[in-house]
């Protein structure tokens, strides 16, 4: 268990550039708290211990206002940043070197006991500030939920998933980096990625791009018309397709 305490605060060391020393992580980082905590609460579950373990549990939330409960299962190296409001319910799977935001939720939408309600969080996996993913499914190896993301499918290994409800807008090179370095190789604090297509915009700029293509072919035909001295109506003003506007606009 302190082994495991020794490797959260040097991957937090690694990944928050807020963290100063090892000493300041250990006594100032919630998340360190609740992870810690967390593994006493589970071990007590697993022992069938169920009410002490909540007892843990709650007294934790308390604490850190993290709330995770001890049924769930948390990897190494799992970094909760700021937290105040995190949620991860029973059967719910965090993996190896995985940082969640605050206000994150883990959450199950079926009413089934004894069955795995909850999501899986393959290891490398980024949830920013306010995602909820609910459900039993998984998010694959180094993916990232992208901030207020609500997720109710699976999401490919390296993929970004973001808005309500999510979809996928990049999918990672096959040859994705595993291990213990992973987590600083591809860090990307809140799951924000500077790469890759929405197909929401790449869909909308198809057809701002379709919609000037065909105002374009109108005046060619209409400017044919009037050198054919044959009398036609003008294209109103207001119709005409202000291309860098709307691109400006779907960012």
């Amino acid at each position: 268990m302190f082994r495991s305490l020794r490797e959260n605060i040097a991957s937090i060391l690694a990944r928050d550039p807020a963290a100063r020393n090892a000493w300041e992580v250990l006594t100032c980082y919630p998340g360190v708290h609740a992870i810690f905590m967390h593994r006493i609460a589970h071990r007590l579950w697993r022992w069938r211990l169920y009410w002490l373990a909540r007892l843990v549990s709650h007294f934790s939330r308390f604490l850190t206002a993290i709330e995770i409960h001890p049924g769930a299962t948390i990897g190494r190296r799992v970094f909760i940043d700021h937290g105040c409001g995190v949620v991860i319910g029973e059967t719910a799977e965090v993996g190896d070197d995985c940082t969640i935001y605050q206000g994150v939720t883990l959450g199950g939408t079926t009413l089934a006991k004894g069955e795995k309600r909850h999501p899986t969080l393959e290891r490398g996996v980024i949830v920013g500030a306010g995602a909820q993913i609910l459900g039993n499914f998984i998010v694959g190896e180094n993916a990232k939920v992208g901030s207020n993301a609500v997720v109710v499918r699976p999401v490919p290994s390296g993929a970004t998933a973001v808005g309500n409800p999510a979809r996928i807008i990049m999918v990672a090179d096959p040859m994705v980096q595993t291990g213990a370095d992973a987590a600083s190789t591809l860090f990307s604090a809140y799951g924000i990625t500077t790469v890759g297509d929405d197909p929401l915009l790449k869909v909308l700029r198809c057809l701002i791009n379709n919609a000037a293509a065909q105002e374009a072919h109108l005046r060619t035909m209409m400017e044919t018309l009037k050198s054919a001295g044959i009398e036609h109506a003008d294209l109103p003003e207001e119709d005409r397709v202000d291309l860098e506007h709307l691109n400006k606009l779907v960012g």
